[in-house]
């Protein structure tokens, strides 16, 4: 109701509910803090500012601790009031639920790692099981089991839990939902996951995988110091995350950077990676009899992997480093079309093989600026490993958390419950 003066019955509730998340923004970065130094970085009077402060205590996000003269720091006159962020009090948890492999991540409410745990998915490239494998309720029990076997891992229970972050390999739009495919992948990649986990999560977040390794490459690895860039994931299936002007991407059904227009693309033709085409190759070239007989894999019988592949070509072999040549131009050329419709500065090859990439790397470098009229885009590979996705999902879900925490209507025991004295 608007006043006869201009003003609003909620202008007040609305200017203390402002107060206290500023200040509890500033305190989620600080460390041990006074009023006084949350003063200058909020803007706020003294006064507004220790009503905010002893807010955040009371809903259980911050603790007083003892004063500078109990702590043994003497100083003239009354010591000043001492508080941190409860960082232990709740927990978060990322999750990356990949079509092969779920690695679940629980952290405090600053991120920093308390168990991580990996589960395997039934793997088969049979199609005739493939449907089978990737059924709603099985994917749904491996996403809620992989949870709860990093809460245990970390001695925590769904009721320490503030937000989760689930990565999947679909497109996924603002409300966590992914759109009806062909072949009905992305459904089966994210069932229903964000409904599901609502019935016991405070705050969820689902998005797709490769936007999430953007989030870890931007905050942790290779793109930091970069406000325009792709994190391209280079395993078995292409996935990008695409960053423009500091912002991360999405569209109307989360298909900023889907990589199956790929399919169209000449020299490329599908969303395979780049860990994929390498191991498809060095198959086909086997079985071919294109190997030397005198190499060291014409008389294994263990299967060739991109991995093989790789350490082969660092190791200056011919056969392989051919290989990567080819692997390098087909970079280039996927990394070309993502610098034409997105301008980026960078391009990071992200995921599990990115770590051995640097062959493949190099060659889509010589290669890249003749695959677009923009200047070529830098391309690295990233440092961050198999668990890039699952690291971006665990600072994803800290970001859910510190952004939407204030806006519950009840918060996790861990954080309702008073500390003892």
């Amino acid at each position: 109701m608007i006043e006869s003066d201009g003003g609003s019955r909620d202008d007040a509730p609305a200017a203390r509910r402002a107060s206290v998340d500023a200040v509890l923004q500033w305190a989620w970065d600080a460390g041990t803090f006074t009023s006084n130094d949350a003063m200058p970085a909020t803007g706020l009077t003294r006064s507004t500012t220790i009503e905010a402060v002893d807010e955040l205590i009371a809903l259980g996000l911050v603790r007083e601790l003892p004063n500078a003269r109990e702590a043994g720091a003497y100083r003239k006159g009354r010591p000043a009031r001492r508080f941190e962020l409860r960082a232990d009090a709740a927990v978060v948890v990322g999750v990356d639920a990949g079509r092969m492999r779920l690695t679940g991540i629980v952290a405090d409410l600053r991120g920093g790692i308390l168990s991580e745990t990996t589960q395997l998915s039934e793997e088969t490239r049979d199609a005739d099981h493939v449907i089978e494998a990737d059924a709603p309720e099985r994917r749904r029990t491996l996403v809620q089991s992989v949870i709860d076997r990093t809460l245990l891992e970390a001695g925590r229970t769904r009721d320490d839990v503030l937000a989760v972050c689930i990565g999947v390999p679909a497109p996924v739009d603002a409300d966590g939902r992914s759109p009806v495919h062909r072949s009905d992948f992305w459904l089966r990649m994210n069932p229903g996951l964000k409904g599901l986990l609502d019935e016991w999560a405070p705050i969820v977040r689902v998005e797709n995988d490769a936007s999430l390794a953007a989030v870890a490459e931007g905050a942790t690895g290779a793109a930091r110091d970069h406000r325009d860039y792709v994190a391209i994931l280079a395993g078995e299936r292409l996935g990008a995350g695409v960053v423009v002007d500091g912002n991360l991407l999405r569209g109307a059904h989360g298909g900023a950077g889907e990589p199956v227009g790929f399919d169209h693309v000449d020299g490329v033709q599908g969303a395979y990676g780049i860990g994929y085409r390498l191991a498809e190759w060095a198959q086909a070239s086997i079985a071919a009899g294109e190997l030397p007989t005198s190499h060291p894999l014409a008389v294994t019988s263990a299967p060739i992997d991109a991995r093989t592949v790789l350490q082969l070509a660092s190791a200056g072999d011919a056969w392989a480093l051919a290989l990567t040549e080819r692997a390098g131009a087909l970079l280039a050329r996927i990394a070309g079309i993502y610098g034409t419709f997105y301008d980026p500065a960078l391009v990071v090859v992200s995921g599990a093989v990115a770590g051995s990439l640097e062959p493949v790397v190099a060659s889509a470098r010589r290669r890249i600026p003749d695959e677009l009229d923009l200047p070529a885009p830098e391309i690295m590979a990233s440092s961050l490993g198999a668990d890039v996705v699952a690291i971006g999902a665990t600072m994803a879900a800290v970001e859910a958390a510190r952004s939407g925490v204030l806006g519950l209507a009840q918060l996790p025991t861990g954080l309702t419950e008073a500390e003892p004295d």
